[in-house]
């Protein structure tokens, strides 16, 4: 992509996918807590005016859901407050900023495929400032565009995937919960199907997509489908109830997106979670 770009969040799930495929160039400034805090409305402005991108990918998020109900004000700061900080600076230089969304808007009450039209009512702090950061970015007047992802995972990082497989290395027995419905989400593609987007250009900006691999399942059928592509498939994968943890959040118990419009978008099939998935273990996945 021959655009100059700020990627916030450069290290973690997204931010390292979307290095992956860019590469490193002087066109693009990676940002890490390190070297931009977000959530400074001053050195978000000088940064941004100092580098002048045309885009500004911001991966950065208070991703912690349990944490989040203890730590209402730094969740809100994270993914709200920095989102207007990010949009004021992109509105002042004509950037488009890209900004990453979450299925836990949404309270699990639905039982088809979840449309971006759809009315936001998170159920837990986390999904709560999500919605402020995107409503904060549709009123900022900046160009931007919203994806909204689900159960994301990638070869880097704190992901749930990530984190099972490392169990089922080390236990005989797994369990999880069979009462949360979904659709995985695989980093390097939905930063793949972000490019596409933003290369087709204005007639698409000032829009919120839905994006994630095909189908769905729950989280027992994720993780057992994993262990068994897996060196670990001795490991028994057994589904429960999710009250069988103690969560101070609460969860929706039903997040699978609608991908048709991005679907149309693109003109472009998206693969089964599935195989997707089987990929990742078989190819991508080390602990």
């Amino acid at each position: 992509m021959n655009k100059r770009i700020l990627v916030t969040g450069a290290d973690g799930q997204l931010g390292r996918a979307f290095r992956l495929i860019l590469g490193e160039n002087e066109q693009i400034l990676y940002t890490n807590r390190s070297n931009l805090d977000i959530t400074n409305a001053d050195a978000v402005a000088e940064t941004v005016a100092r580098f002048a991108p045309e885009v500004i990918l911001n991966c950065a998020a208070y991703t912690d859901v349990e944490r989040a109900e203890e730590e209402r004000d730094v969740a809100f700061r994270v993914n709200s407050d920095a989102v207007s900080y990010l949009a004021e600076a992109a509105k002042q230089t004509d950037a488009l900023l890209v900004h990453i969304s979450t299925d836990y808007l949404f309270d699990g009450s639905q039982s088809a495929p979840i449309p971006e039209s759809a009315a936001p009512h998170p159920l837990n702090v986390y999904g709560e400032s999500k919605l402020a950061g995107e409503q904060a970015l549709i009123a900022s007047g900046c160009r931007y565009l919203i994806f909204r992802t689900s159960w994301l995972y990638s070869p880097w990082g704190d992901n749930f995937v990530r984190n099972m497989l490392r169990l089922a290395a080390e236990r005989d027995t797994l369990y999880v919960v069979d009462d949360q419905t979904g659709t995985p989400t695989y980093a390097p593609l939905l930063a793949d199907a972000i490019l596409r987007i933003i290369e087709r250009g204005a007639p698409l900006e000032r829009q919120i997509f839905n994006y994630s691999s095909e189908g769905q399942c729950t989280r027992y059928q994720m993780i057992a489908s994993a262990v068994r592509a897996s060196q670990y498939a001795d490991c028994r994968v057994l589904p429960c109830p999710s009250s069988l943890f103690s969560t101070k959040a609460v969860r929706p118990a039903y997040s699978v997106l609608d991908k048709s419009k991005i679907r149309r978008a693109l003109h472009h099939y998206i693969d089964d979670w599935e195989d997707t998935l089987y990929e990742f273990v078989q190819n991508d996945f080390s602990l």
